[in-house]
């Protein structure tokens, strides 16, 4: 029987034989607290799980799914089955069966420790014990038996037994508790892979909200957000709940489908795997959106968008859900864009689009030009690929693309479908063209074409202005030239020009055009004034690369810091990082660009960008022999920065962590230990203790800071945070013999926990360390295939991505391109990941030829 990797075609023919009625689940978490005896394996609770469905053809067999240590007894519709005989490890398996059918398997499963199924936490701070369940997209069989896949939908009944003085929290209310017995009320039909379950002496704070419906009815929706009792005490729960009824708001006012699922917990967990999951009634996210320190508004931002991208999905994703795994983006690029969409239209942050525009879109972007790029709508043949394509385009290139096609059908035509399509497959599952059927009855358009071109194909289009001007310097032509390795595809553009008032860069003329073919005339802007700069695709309409005409590239090298507007500044900043990756530009001269103009930039979000887009063109990008010179220009101009930053401002933070980061002379270094031992200040810089680490890491990576320091820094935060930031930190110190037993940590053992195999990985990684990491290149490419065969999925794409050595050049290519050629069987999605990096390597030594002929 085939193992843990669930195929679309086993999928397909499982969901054509079985009609799944209801699950009663029955948790025993009591184990998750006292010790286990040594040598007795993992720990492990009890799953009694109970299966009530059909089958088509009686007398069939099929298989249901379950990841556990060990199974106790499986009964099929009365009868005993012998676990050894049905139970392989991944699937048990189940013959003749009924029209209907009960499955009753009582099972042993374990805790986990890499955010996969019920993830087991223990507070290092007070020794408290946090349990939460993750399940997308098959980890539920992790913790109970079912039919693991998105089209198989039921209503659940979840009974948790748990330690004394806990508290439980489902996707259904609490019906009754009674002795540590929590019992929640059946849900409505919702797939495996977003029930969930949150458990522990979680700290826990509740609101309501109310709405009086179009019928004249009152909807209530209890609110509840909570995490661990040691984050208590910088819990803005207020915000949280804010964003919420914002939210909730919002999508009423245009979903007319009212909020189905009861209640809305929101839980903050620790060591968790991605941003958040949509649980129905029961959201979890990172519990790093619990800010223990000063942070910019740009986070609080993100935490607001991923706030409101989860509850979108509570219509797109759980109310309907996808059929299989390739159409993912129906969820994912819906929920992407409605984050940013509700985001603008509802709270605080009405620069959304900015952030969109300049940080989502850099994903999309990158991953697109990547060998692995797919169309929106992809072929993903088992879950292997579904874990893989949770990426750049499934969200932000997908809600790139939403966000044209509500410009080219109209927002209410677009609204409007969405409100058809929830009422037409409310608990069911769709496929893409159940949601075009729809647009196209609410816009009068024909989507066939649009989908092909935009759902259907990969890759990512450039345009580039070619502008003629006559003897007055008015424009006689202005054409948009479509080109790029992806097919030609319909752009509804925007096309600014800018020309300078005073010392302002502003816009004066603006025309929208539909982009064709490989040229297409502006007609609108003939007999214009000639611009000093061209701005394809102002407003942000389309997805495409901007490129830039000669006399529009000469504006911004001088004057990119006057450009007033903030999305227009923003989209050329993306722009010009996009001409580095691409070997385009020098990154000394991006570098240079951000160092003369970035001071100017009002955009908090965008600033922090920039600085992440700068440090790696100096680490990826920069001529080998230039990035000394770049290293010191750029702590230089980052020090300057930070000491004429208002005091007390975000910017003034920002710079602070930026110049941690690049802080490379004596100089340099003996500031952050000053700031750190507090002989040294800059006027209204707070170093709290999420700064002290920041400050303390690049010390520890430049030998000035020993195990004893970082011991005292920890003894100062004993926290789950502090155990972190010192895993980093100690993996970071420049020894043969620390990166020896850092490696052992993460590739010989599976003792650690996935947020501090994170967090050794990012301390092991240190670009300046270059010489010291290559002796790792021939066993990266030894111990891979052990790896991706003895870990969970996740587990393995965090060493393989993270340990990947990236900063090698030509060997690390060399070794890359021997492994793909010798490993053709390799797993597809272990093959992908080293691909990927591959090119990404690639990509890295064109731009540092490129960087390096700037020298000449």
């Amino acid at each position: 029987m085939p193992g843990e990797n669930l195929s679309r075609d086993e999928a397909r023919g499982r969901a054509e034989l079985l009609s799944v009625d209801g699950y009663e689940v029955a948790l025993d978490l009591r184990s998750a607290v006292g010790d286990v005896p040594e040598g007795s394996g993992p720990r492990t609770f009890r799953s009694v799980t109970t299966i009530r469905f059909r089958a088509a053809r009686p007398g069939a067999a099929s298989f249901a799914d379950l990841i556990a240590p060990s199974v106790t007894a499986v009964t099929l519709n009365g009868t005993e089955l012998d676990p050894a005989a049905v139970f392989d490890g991944s699937r048990i398996a189940l013959e003749g069966l009924a029209a209907e059918n009960v499955l009753v398997v009582d099972a042993q499963c374990a805790y986990s420790r890499t955010g996969e199924g019920m993830h087991r936490f223990v507070d290092p701070e007070d020794g408290e014990v946090y349990l939460y369940t993750q399940y997308e997209p098959a980890d539920a069989r992790r913790v109970f038996a079912n039919f693991e896949q998105p089209d198989l939908k039921a209503p659940f009944r979840f009974e948790v037994t748990a330690p004394e003085g806990w508290t439980v929290w489902s996707n259904g209310a609490v019906e009754h508790e009674e002795k540590g017995v929590w019992r929640f009320a059946e849900t409505l039909p919702v797939s495996t892979y977003i029930t969930a379950v949150v458990a522990g002496p979680y700290h826990y704070e509740t609101d309501l909200y109310t709405r009086t419906l179009d019928d004249g009815t009152s909807l209530e929706i209890p609110l509840g957000a909570l995490c661990r009792k040691g984050l208590a005490r910088h819990f803005d729960a207020d915000d949280v709940f804010l964003v919420t009824k914002q939210g909730l708001d919002f999508f009423h006012d245009r979903f007319d489908f009212p909020y189905p699922f009861g209640k809305y917990d929101q839980a903050f967990v620790p060591e968790y795997n991605i941003g958040a999951m949509e649980n129905p009634g029961c959201v979890t996210f990172r519990e790093e959106y619990i800010f223990r320190g000063q942070v910019t508004q740009a986070s609080y931002e993100r935490r607001a968008t991923t706030i409101l991208h989860e509850m979108a999905h509570m219509w797109f994703g759980d109310l309907v859900t996808m059929e299989w795994w390739d159409d993912l983006w129906l969820k994912e690029s819906f929920a992407d864009f409605m984050g940013s969409y509700a985001l603008v239209g509802a709270t605080r942050f009405t620069d959304g689009w900015i952030t969109f525009a300049n940080n989502r879109k850099a994903w999309a972007y990158r991953a697109d030009q990547l060998p692995s790029t797919h169309p929106v709508t992809a072929d993903i043949r088992d879950l292997e690929d579904a874990k893989l394509n949770f990426d750049g385009i499934t969200y932000a290139k997908g809600a790139s693309v939403l966000k044209q096609l509500v410009a080219y059908v109209g927002e209410e035509a677009f609204l409007e479908g969405a409100r058809r399509y929830f009422k037409r497959h409310a608990w069911g599952n769709t496929r893409l063209g159940d949601l075009l059927s729809v647009l196209e009855e609410t816009s009068g358009r024909d989507l066939a074409a649009w989908s092909r071109s935009w759902l259907r194909t990969s890759g990512v289009n450039s345009l580039t202005p070619v502008v003629t001007c006559d003897s007055a310097d008015r424009i006689t032509e202005l054409a948009i030239v479509q080109d790029g390795d992806a097919e030609l595809r319909p752009h509804r553009i925007a096309v600014g020009l800018y020309r300078f008032e005073g010392t302002d860069l502003v816009r004066y003329a603006r025309a929208e055009a539909d982009v064709t073919g490989a040229r297409t005339a502006v007609a609108a802007l003939a007999g214009s004034e000639r611009p000093e700069l061209i701005l394809v695709n102002d407003e942000d309409l389309t997805y495409c690369k901007i490129r830039f005409d000669e006399g529009s590239l000469a504006t911004l090298r001088g004057h990119l810091g006057d450009l007033t507007d903030p999305l227009a500044r923003a989209l050329c900043w993306s722009a010009l990082w996009n001409l580095t990756r691409d070997a385009l530009m020098p990154a000394r001269d991006f570098v240079d660009l951000v160092l003369r103009f970035s001071g100017q930039e009002s955009g908090i979000g965008v600033l922090q960008m920039l600085h992440a887009w700068t440090r790696s063109a100096l680490v990826h990008y920069a001529a080998p022999e230039w990035r000394e010179e770049g290293g010191r220009l750029l702590a230089q101009g980052a020090l300057r920065e930070l000491r004429l930053a208002a005091p007390g401002s975000e910017h003034q933070l920002a710079w602070a962590r930026f110049f941690a980061s690049v802080a490379v002379s004596d100089a340099d270094l003996q500031l952050l230990a000053g700031l750190l031992a507090g002989t040294a200040k800059i006027d209204g810089l707070k170093v709290d203790q999420e700064l002290r680490w920041a400050l303390l890491e690049p010390l520890a990576s430049h030998g000035l800071a020993d195990e004893s320091v970082i011991a005292a820094e920890l003894a100062r935060d004993d926290t789950a945070s502090g155990a972190r930031h010192r895993a980093r930190c100690l993996a970071a110190r420049p020894s043969a013999a620390v990166k020896d037993q850092a490696w052992a940590q993460v590739v010989e053992s599976d003792t650690l926990s996935n947020a501090l195999v994170t967090a050794t990985i990012s301390g092991f990684v240190q670009p300046g360390q270059r010489e010291l990491l290559a002796p790792y290149l021939p066993p990266y490419f030894a111990a891979i295939d052990r790896l991706w065969s003895e870990r969970s999925i996740q587990s393995a794409m965090d060493v393989v991505s993270g340990l990947f050595p990236s900063l090698q050049g030509e060997p690390a290519l060399t070794a890359a391109d021997e492994w793909l050629a010798s490993h053709g069987e390799a797993p597809p999605a272990l093959r992908r990941l080293v691909l990927e990096a591959r090119d990404d390597l690639a990509r890295s030594l064109r731009g540092q030829a490129c960087d390096a002929g700037a020298a000449g």
